[in-house]
């Protein structure tokens, strides 16, 4: 802390640059107050949106079901405004005064004392290390106070960080219940029903205000994470629809999550997926942003401005051999059947070079590929002129032929894959998940989704497991430096190698 300039000593141009200073300062914290009100009054309008949605009556058509779901992702969204209304130290200024509610007592049969009864031996036939599975545990913290009889100094142990501060649930609790909701795909009005069968009754509303404040606390990693994946110099694109309820109309509107991973060639395993309200370009010029590196992607329209911005388009031979595939499925083309003839013949280059380093994988391309597809494509000019114009063979030799260039580019460097593979098995989570979602309830909770599987699917790619991975990061994240949050990322995690999958409740 410095101490107050004494002003009568100081000289004019002396109290002038004094003064400059002070104003500049003023000036300074006027603009970040005006932003923080900015962003208070966004989420304060946005969380009476909520409430007033949650409350509101509704049309006794609505499938129970859905109805039940809308609740946990209203709740949801509310507990994460809140959480990032008060990382700006201001309560919310629409909450209501609640009552406070009694916490519903941990059931008597739950062991306090541990008796261990354990095989005699610890791993399996197979070879494997077992691990503990299916318990739930209370863990009792204890805190003894102690005093000085003579100054009457009293100390404490502190209370431990946690991802909710007093809360009940220990960081492993909360990773099971972000696993089974974004990996398993399990709504929280099921897991309220897993909970109860085992004899603890934790209410869906209470599930969703541990998913959105974990979601929050977990933002920072998240957005570190997509930092990671635009440092590459290639990267797959890929995006799929996802149907999101528009508040206040009880109708789904078609929006899209977006995923963005580095290559299988690439040291570094990452996938980060974005979620938007609609398919247009400018979420992935948004994403992108200043990068300039090579894209893996479909024929997709909305990637073509970035293209003219300095992104390099890579083209997908897995798209241009599906044109051909679904040709010779449908109706035993010849020519198609000769075009995937040659296309295989590319695809087992690509299996021979799969783990040699890229100079190495670029050389070989050169002598055997290169060749393979110049035949492909006089061969596909030549049956252009031939085949009756409309035609579906010619729709498919115009879709390779009029993207040439970009199919072509993986040639000329070993770090670029063949296809787009890679970027649509990760999207795949999704299509899965939907069908136990039904939708989205609102942005906030589709970006909130796309942000915690981004962690989740990073960490598979890695090796690790999920829960494991997660449990250790909401461990460790209260009290972990925003400077050394890196060292949380899924590829750079040095967790426990066995982790028993119980569940803790503090």
């Amino acid at each position: 802390m410095t101490s107050s300039p004494n002003l009568d000593q100081m000289s004019p141009d002396q109290l002038r640059a004094l003064a400059a200073q002070l104003l500049s300062q003023v000036d300074t914290m006027g603009k970040k107050i005006n932003r923080d009100q900015t962003v208070i009054e966004k989420l304060t309008h946005e969380i009476a949106q909520l409430k007033r949605l949650k409350f509101a009556k509704r049309s006794e058509q609505m499938n129970p079901e859905q109805a039940s779901l809308l609740d946990d992702l209203i709740d949801t969204d509310i507990a994460a405004i809140e959480a990032e209304l008060q990382a700006l130290q201001i309560a919310p200024a629409v909450t209501e005064k609640k009552q406070k509610l009694k916490r519903t007592a941990l059931p008597a049969e739950f062991p306090r004392t541990l008796i261990h009864h354990e095989p005699d031996d610890i791993h399996c036939l197979c070879g494997c290390a077992l691990k503990r599975i299916g318990v739930f545990t209370v863990e009792r913290h204890v805190r003894g106070k102690w005093v000085c009889d003579d100054c009457e100094t009293l100390i404490q142990a502190p209370v431990p960080a946690q991802v909710i501060d007093k809360g009940i649930p220990t960081a492993g609790l909360l990773a099971h219940v972000m696993i089974a909701k974004f990996a398993d795909h399990l709504p929280l009005y099921r897991q309220e029903s897993i909970f109860g069968r085992a004899g603890l009754v934790i209410p869906r509303s209470t599930l969703a205000q541990w998913v959105g404040v974990t979601g929050v606390q977990l933002q920072p990693l998240v957005d570190a994470l997509r930092d990671v994946v635009l440092e590459q110099q290639v990267i797959h694109a890929d995006e799929t629809p996802v149907q999101m309820l528009m508040p206040g109309t009880k109708k789904t509107h078609r929006s899209y999550v977006w995923a963005y991973a580095t290559s299988q060639f690439c040291e570094t395993a990452a996938v980060v997926y974005d979620f938007s309200h609609s398919r247009a370009g400018e979420h992935a010029r948004n994403f992108l942003q200043g990068w300039r590196g090579k894209l893996v992607c479909d024929d997709f329209g909305g990637y073509k401005a970035s293209f003219e911005l300095g992104v390099t388009e890579i083209g997908c031979m897995a798209h241009a051999r599906r044109k051909f595939f679904e040709l010779h499925a449908t109706n035993k083309s010849t020519l198609a059947e000769q075009a995937l003839r040659y296309i295989q013949l590319l695809y087992e280059v690509e299996s021979e070079v799969r783990d040699l380093e890229p100079d190495l994988r670029r050389r070989i391309r050169q002598e055997k590929a290169v060749p393979v597809m110049n035949m492909l494509h006089a061969w596909m000019i030549a049956q252009r002129d031939l085949v009756p114009e409309g035609s579906a063979i010619s729709r498919a030799l115009n879709y390779s032929l009029k993207r040439w260039a970009a199919l072509s580019r993986y040639l000329d460097d070993g770090a670029v894959p063949i296809d787009n593979n890679w970027a649509e098995n990760l999207i795949r989570p999704w299509a899965l998940g939907r069908k136990n979602w039904l939708f989205a309830g609102s942005l906030r909770s589709g970006k909130r989704a796309a942000a915690i599987m981004s962690l989740i699917q990073s960490a598979r790619l890695n090796g690790h497991d999920p829960y494991a991975y997660l449990k250790d990061v909401l461990t460790r994240l209260p009290t972990q430096r925003a400077s050394e949050i890196d060292q949380l990322l899924p590829h750079r995690w040095q967790g426990l190698t066995l982790l028993a999958h119980s569940l803790p409740i503090a």
